[in-house]
């Protein structure tokens, strides 16, 4: 199962959602080529809709969890991924637990059909 970091939490909710889309288009491409994906940011934004907390450390049990079970971790380089908290967490957790991670270039263009640049190669 592959474990897909992306980053999430900002200030702004505009942002939020657009990083919620390009997360679930992400997914959406590798589950379309056979894989088996668990995306935090899909699952954790409706949820916050709620009035849950947004912020890696209200979700970082919860998503260990889920990194514990996976095989391997994706990160989607969003705009935002080197600085946020909770994808750099993921890594960390990810190399302790000997999981292997890798880098996936995000589709530019929102209004796509669900894909990778580049053809879905992970850099």
């Amino acid at each position: 199962m592959i474990y897909l970091a992306s980053p999430y939490t900002h200030a702004d909710p505009t942002v939020r959602q657009q990083r919620f889309e390009a997360a679930c288009r992400a997914a959406a491409a590798l589950i379309s080529r056979g894989q088996v994906v668990f995306c935090p940011v899909a699952h954790g934004h409706p949820i916050c809709a709620w009035g849950v907390p947004h912020t890696w450390s209200f979700w970082q049990q919860h998503d260990q969890r889920h990194l514990e079970s996976c095989d391997e971790v994706v990160v989607l380089m969003l705009d935002g991924w080197r600085e946020s908290v909770g994808v750099q967490a993921e890594i960390a957790i990810a190399r302790r637990l000997g999981k292997p991670v890798t880098f996936l270039q995000a589709e530019e263009n929102p209004g796509a059909k669900p894909g990778l640049k580049g053809g879905g190669r992970w850099h």
